[in-house]
């Protein structure tokens, strides 16, 4: 199977999972009538300068990975939808609503959240996102609904509609900007390489990997000097302020994940380890006195690969916490 098809069925997969769990207010249930093979059908992943703007109708379940414009005409009500957004990892996404026509009075919803929910699980976590839950909604009903927009804090979003009336719904472009440094990453891919940098600033950053993978650090800069120093979980790299995680769970919410190893002192690798999770996830802790930089080379793991444990596989069970 190739890249392109896995990452389709697992996003498939994750909205399958969206669709039994709970966001702030809108309960996602299972959905009927849509086809999972148009659910990422072949399409341009970017348009470029110049070019026509894509345009597609928007499913009650759907994902996209490309700007465009995109509507959503109920034919029936449709009360628990999503639309998972990703980007590619040094980019962020904006949502523009260009026309609505929806009874927010009468229970109608709109509204974009800033990451992904599912099951309750949150990325980026509450722990490393710059905002409360709260405010990573943005509800459109309440100002106005056409000419509104808002711009994610990372490469992914998702947008939460209720539309009761048939003949109702909604117009949104999605566009894509640079981002110089971004914190907090969803792959779009399963195999990849990328660069994770903390510019002096007190924050946390984690890159996400929904796949079970094997993860390399080529390169690793703390803003001190040291060799390579790898504790174990419960060692832990004690009061030295910047260091790596590598974390593996079932879940979306590396707070919830469990932990794997610490990297406390920079080096430059390779350090390598499978993890067979259903999720990896790579997080920086950053104290604001260094510049602070990972690179990290990851790729899917092969099913015999994820059957067959080796000396740096994962040998403890891959949960999620509470």
């Amino acid at each position: 199977m190739s890249p392109a098809c896995r990452l389709g069925c697992h996003l498939l997969l994750l909205c399958l999972c969206a669709l039994r769990g709970r966001s702030q207010e809108l309960e996602l249930r299972e959905a009927e009538d849509y086809d999972p093979f148009l659910l990422f059908g072949a399409s341009p992943k970017r348009d470029a300068d110049g070019e026509e703007l894509y345009r597609r109708t928007l499913r009650c379940v759907d994902a996209l990975s490309l700007q465009g414009q995109f509507t959503f005409t109920a034919d029936r009500p449709q009360l628990h939808c999503a639309v998972f957004l990703i980007a590619e990892p040094g980019e962020l996404l904006t949502v523009r609503v260009d026309r609505a026509s929806l009874d927010c009075p009468g229970g109608d919803l709109l509204k974009v959240f800033d990451g992904w929910i599912l099951k309750g699980e949150k990325f980026p976590s509450s722990q490393d996102h710059p905002l409360p839950t709260p405010a990573r909604y943005m509800d459109f009903c309440t100002g106005g609904l056409s000419g509104q927009s808002v711009t994610s804090s990372q490469n992914v979003a998702m947008i939460l509609f209720r539309v009761h009336d048939p003949g109702n719904g909604f117009t949104v472009t999605v566009r894509t900007d640079p981002n110089l440094f971004p914190c907090n990453v969803v792959s779009p891919t399963p195999s990849g390489r990328f660069t994770l940098v903390v510019p002096r600033q007190r924050r946390n950053c984690s890159f996400s990997v929904v796949y079970p993978v094997v993860i390399r650090i080529s390169d690793l800069a703390l803003g001190r000097v040291g060799g390579l120093h790898v504790q174990l979980p419960s060692a832990g790299c004690g009061g030295t302020g910047d260091f790596v995680e590598l974390l593996g769970g079932t879940g979306l919410d590396p707070s919830k994940m469990t932990p794997l190893a610490d990297l406390c002192y920079p080096f430059r690798g390779p350090a390598q380890m499978k993890i067979g999770c259903d999720s990896a996830v790579v997080r920086m802790v950053s104290s604001g006195k260094h510049v602070n930089r990972v690179t990290v080379e990851y790729r899917q793991l092969e099913p015999q690969e994820v059957e067959a444990p080796s000396g740096n596989s994962l040998g403890q069970p891959c949960v999620s916490g509470p």
